[in-house]
């Protein structure tokens, strides 16, 4: 199969190989970038894009498919058939917008595991799933009630840590501090000891893993980053001096500016007053530390705590985080890097994942104007194709042959 006519965004370089085709092998990757087609090919084997751009499609870093609002409707004895339905329903919503790889960070019922086993069988159209499985808390912290496993020790945490990666998790999750989920809790607020963390961190060594920390003030990320972790998400207050020490490190941080930025959808769907309070309350120091990351330089990642398909403010919130980062400093080179090469990069599937190049994944998105010179082009995204599967093209009339 070729895609013809196409305007390919080079994000590791920042720049637009004007009018190529690319070759799609029978295994859904990339077989070439051409300046030209082959003559002769029949009319079936080609697909005009027509003039569009194309990117890598999006990924997302931090996504939460199993999660209930408003948080306290969560049933932690819920039937896992039921986690998995709602979170089906979600993955599908997130690749239909454009969302082609996702790093879940804790879901009930390690549903990120069983959809990644149902996918892999194509009995239902999901991203490519990196999964956490469950996050692991401290009994009464941050994640309680939400189905997470609970801890208390390093001895305990590095056994419900281990139990994760068993299952089939690819990192592990666990919450350093407080959050803005719940009334009278302080993002500033540590919640975890150098023990805990370690043994987080020693049984992800076990499997060449790593450990994701949900992170509130600098405090709590600075005792994490001691003990090993290097992915923190949130960041709600982070001064200059740990920016500076998370960008030496080679720490990765994913802001989710989205979750202090939401008002309107957070009240659609049944927030509790006093998780919007906080969250508005929290939004101008957000903002500001992700200034401070993107200062220092920390390398970012796009992610947004909600099911990342879901629209806010007409968009999909994914992207919308997009424009939220670029509104924070990054230019738009950078901020289409936040959701494509780093995202691969931490996830250690850059070597054919997250580029448009040969021997690369056919995951590709269509936008009908250069996002390098406009990000809003991401607000209308008309293809979507996955492993070289076309998902949906809005450019191609119902019951038209592709």
């Amino acid at each position: 199969m070729w895609l013809v006519n196409a305007h390919v965004v080079d994000v590791l370089a920042g720049e637009v190989l004007p009018a190529r085709a690319i070759e799609i092998a029978p295994d859904g990757t990339i077989a070439q970038v051409a300046a030209a087609v082959p003559p002769g090919l029949p009319d079936g084997q080609v697909s005009d894009v027509a003039g569009r751009w194309l990117l890598p499609g999006l990924i997302s870093c931090h996504t939460h498919l199993s999660v209930v609002f408003p948080f306290s409707d969560t049933d932690e004895a819920e039937n896992p058939a039921l986690t998995a339905y709602r979170s089906a329903a979600r993955a599908s919503a997130a690749l239909t917008a454009g969302i082609t790889t996702i790093r879940c960070v804790h879901e009930q019922n390690r549903a990120d595991l069983l959809l990644r086993q149902a996918a892999r069988r194509g009995w239902i159209d999901a991203p490519r799933i990196l999964g956490a499985g469950r996050a692991v808390s401290t009994r009464g912290g941050h994640g309680a009630g939400s189905g997470c496993a609970e801890a208390s020790g390093e001895d305990e945490f590095y056994a419900a840590a281990l139990a994760e990666l068993e299952a089939g998790a690819d990192h592990i999750k666990i919450f350093i501090s407080g959050g803005l989920a719940s009334a009278g809790e302080r993002v500033e607020n540590p919640e975890m000891s150098d023990g805990e963390i370690r043994g987080a961190v020693r049984a992800a060594d076990t499997r060449d893993s790593y450990v994701v920390a949900h992170s509130g003030g600098s405090t709590a990320i600075r005792q994490a980053l001691a003990q090993g972790v290097r992915c923190f998400e949130h960041a709600y207050q982070l001064d200059e001096d740990t920016a500076a020490l998370l960008a030496s490190r080679g720490a990765y941080v994913t802001p989710t500016l989205c979750v202090t930025r939401s008002e309107t959808w957070m009240r659609a769907n049944g927030f509790e007053e006093h998780t919007i309070a906080n969250a508005a309350n929290a939004a101008d120091e957000h903002l500001a530390s992700a200034r401070r990351a993107i200062k220092a330089g920390i390398t970012l990642l796009n992610g947004t705590d909600y099911p990342p398909g879901d629209q806010v403010d007409g968009v999909p919130v994914a992207v919308l985080e997009l424009f939220l980062m670029a509104e924070a400093g990054l230019t738009n080179h950078q901020a289409l890097q936040t959701i494509s090469v780093n995202g691969a990069r931490l996830l250690g599937i850059d070597k054919h994942v997250g580029q448009i190049r040969p021997g690369y994944a056919a995951d590709l998105i269509a936008v009908d104007a250069n996002p390098l010179a406009d990000l809003a082009a991401l607000g209308d995204i008309s293809l979507v194709m996955q492993a070289g599967r076309v998902i949906r093209d809005s450019r191609v009339p119902a019951g038209a042959a592709r």
